[in-house]
């Protein structure tokens, strides 16, 4: 019987803070993840404001793309699929930008909904848990956070870029910044039902470089993060200068502006969610596209 020829797939996630890139092999029956990548650019920074894509940050997030495609073409890339979330569906520009992002790439991302965000979230970050498990996933990112169960999500438009543009802008913060941005995300999520769940499992940049920052270690997948433990590295995080931040153990410089805008959305999801605690997922909305990229592949 002849062998199950290679398929290998790679997703792009054009994001709001960083440009991320999953590449994965199935080989017979499984599948070996050959590479993750993440370049913050920064590329939705301002678009809250004024609308459009910074012409510097398109630069410096083309340079990432146009390292992605040729990684893809280094690893034999046969199907991929490059998508836009909530800085694109809000720049006005992003269709210019698109199309410098289809010769970086060698094919055009598009741009998908805050409902398929969070299906596609959902997916990547359950991929692991054991079938009846029934968690509610909230991957934080730049403009959006999207809270979801089996059954279906939400995406609401405020991330880790969004909330400190619109209400952190000094470092140190002080605590009437950090409570004005507290209760922003507290108006936000009040408009939802709280989800059924057993559990919280957190995806995307935000959780896992809170994790390591509270771990000092990269390897944070399966850790979990307290919610007294949040509200302390919130605090933390509120008292630092944009240059002490830089130097924390675990987080990447480019993340500096923009993680305790993070970390407030972190900590706001879990008092909204009544939870104690969180699991962080390295899973994500990267594995949900690769592993229907690999399922559309097969038939």
């Amino acid at each position: 019987m002849a062998s199950s020829p290679l398929t290998t797939v790679a997703a792009v996630d054009i994001g709001t803070n960083s440009m991320r890139m999953l590449v994965i092999r199935r080989i017979g029956d499984g599948a070996v993840e050959l590479g993750r990548w993440e370049r913050v650019t920064g590329l939705g920074r301002g678009v809250d404001a004024t609308g459009e894509f910074a012409a510097e940050a398109v630069d410096r997030t083309l340079i990432a793309l146009l390292e992605f495609g040729g990684r893809m073409r280094q690893l034999g890339v046969e199907k991929a699929r490059a998508v836009g979330t909530s800085a694109s569906r809000d720049a006005a520009n992003r269709d210019s930008f698109f199309d410098r992002a289809e010769t970086a790439l060698g094919f055009r991302p598009e741009i998908i909904s805050g409902d398929e965000e969070a299906r596609l979230s959902y997916a990547g970050a359950t991929s692991r848990l054991p079938p009846d498990s029934k968690p509610v996933v909230v991957d934080i990112g730049g403009g959006s956070t999207e809270f979801v169960v089996a059954e279906g999500g939400r995406s609401i438009d405020i991330g880790s870029v969004r909330l400190t543009e619109r209400f952190l802008p000094s470092r140190p913060a002080p605590a009437a910044e950090v409570e004005a941005a507290r209760a922003h995300c507290h108006e936000l999520f009040s408009v939802m039902s709280v989800p059924e769940h057993d559990a919280v499992l957190g995806s995307g940049g935000t959780w896992t470089t809170l994790a390591a920052i509270h771990l000092v270690s990269d390897e944070v997948d399966g850790s979990t993060i307290t919610k007294s433990e949040l509200d302390g590295l919130v605090d933390r995080l509120a008292g630092l200068t944009m240059q002490q931040t830089e130097a924390l153990p675990g987080l990447v410089p480019a993340r500096a502006a923009v993680i305790l805008g993070g970390a407030v959305v972190a900590q706001s999801s879990l008092q909204f969610l009544g939870a104690e605690s969180m699991r962080v997922s390295v899973a994500d909305l990267l594995d949900g596209i690769a592993a229907q990229l690999l399922a559309e592949a097969g038939r």
